[in-house]
């Protein structure tokens, strides 16, 4: 009788394992489905690389890169190229402020001006006090103006500087390198009164805490709250309580930090590179990563949503996805269900259908986290040359397409499609 069980529980196993081993090479073949249709469109598209990543709630279901990162030496855009992410960068803020206030040391109600060096005061509303709640969910009344679009971007190296300086990148422009500092100073020149690129115009009419108005400046303040509450930089904090947790190690906020090797070029079209460029206030838009390690990001990010994260309690994370706002926070609302700006969480954007992600877009490169909740699965996509109007966004849907689909059969086989 004992010798029946083990009999039966032995061939239980191996057919489970046939099972698996079956699953596995469907899932491997649907894989390769979607790379050989992704290589096609990369061989005709208007942007010379882009990487790709798809996850579930429990796994990563794919990643990759395709086209070119270089065309002087023709290396490959892979799921290991390093690439500048813009504003998807933004939505770190919210997580390191959270574990900020996990650690005691902030709490998101607090004003500004408790931790700050100098004073930000709104000169319309000198009353009414900036928090880091505001900051967060882009209602801070802090706006955007020519003392952070003519100073915030930054050349790597003096290689062709006059030539470069002059490149039209509208709104904003490139400096030489010796226009680098840190985001303590660059934060005074703009927003204190007394700095040298400061303006009344570097705020809104609006009271703090009224209306959204998406601010780079004030989600780089944040950083540097955050700086000054811990004691440790941003770049650092970052990477000890989210990079490194979620190894994401071929990720970082400088030059340094990364692979150079594995950097790709972004482009002003096909054929011609833009030169090597930082920001000054990086927190905004700086992150240096991969689509790799963007994987392991959005795992965690879906992982979250639903209560499982890691770098975060449950109480944080869903603090970090509430909408914070209410249409009376709006003066010019996107209906779109793809738009991040119809509502706000901590940093994290909503669309009208209640998915949520976050854009980006700098000089030679576009980029977009989504996820999508009821079928608990995100993708990313990214783009290394300029958007050419004509035929991106023909390309982008066909990219996004193939994802959707690809994503639905990939997340069947995975075992987690409800």
């Amino acid at each position: 009788m004992k010798s029946l069980s083990y009999t039966l529980l032995f061939i239980t196993i191996a057919i489970c394992c046939q099972a698996q081993r079956k699953q596995s090479r469907e899932f491997i073949k649907i894989q390769n489905e979607l790379t050989h249709k992704l290589t096609a469109i990369s061989r005709n598209a208007s942007f010379n690389g882009f990487g790709v990543a798809l996850v579930n709630d429990r796994d990563i279901l794919y990643q990759n890169g395709f086209g070119i990162a270089n065309t002087k030496t023709l290396q490959k855009y892979d799921e290991n190229t390093v690439q500048n992410i813009a504003s998807i960068s933004k939505t770190l803020i919210g997580l390191a402020i959270l574990k900020a206030q996990e650690l005691g040391k902030l709490k998101l109600d607090d004003p500004v001006n408790q931790y700050l060096p100098f004073k930000v005061t709104n000169p319309y509303h000198p009353e009414v006090a900036v928090t880091i709640r505001q900051l967060t969910t882009h209602t801070s009344s802090i706006n955007d103006n020519n003392g952070y679009l003519l100073n915030t971007v930054v050349l790597k190296d003096t290689v062709n500087l006059s030539s470069n300086v002059n490149i039209d990148i509208s709104p904003t422009q490139f400096n030489p390198p010796s226009s680098k500092i840190s985001i303590e100073d660059f934060l005074t020149h703009v927003l204190s009164e007394s700095g040298k690129w400061y303006s009344k115009d570097v705020f809104t009419e609006n009271k703090p805490g009224e209306i959204f108005n998406y601010s780079n400046i004030g989600a780089t303040l944040a950083a540097l709250v955050l700086e000054k509450a811990t004691g440790i930089p941003y770049d650092v904090f970052t990477t000890k309580y989210i990079l490194k947790p979620l190894k994401m190690n071929h990720s970082g906020w400088n030059f340094n930090a990364i692979d150079f090797s594995k950097y790709t070029h972004t482009f002003i079209n096909k054929q011609t590179p833009y030169p090597y460029y930082s920001l000054n206030t990086y927190p905004d838009g700086g992150l240096l990563t991969t689509s790799s390690d963007m994987s392991k990001y959005l795992l965690e990010l879906m992982k979250g949503y639903f209560g499982k994260g890691t770098i975060l309690s449950k109480e944080s994370y869903k603090e970090y996805f509430t909408p914070q706002l209410n249409a009376g926070n709006f003066q010019d609302r996107s209906n779109s269900e793809y738009s991040d700006e119809y509502n706000m969480g901590i940093t994290m954007g909503f669309g009208s259908t209640g998915n949520f992600g976050h854009t980006g877009g700098d000089p030679g490169m576009n980029s977009v986290i989504w996820f999508f909740k009821d079928k608990k699965i995100g993708r990313f996509l990214i783009v290394n040359t300029d958007w050419d109007n004509k035929i991106s966004g023909k390309d982008q849907k066909a990219i996004y397409d193939l994802l959707d689909e690809y994503c639905i059969k990939l997340n069947a086989l995975s075992g987690s499609e409800k």
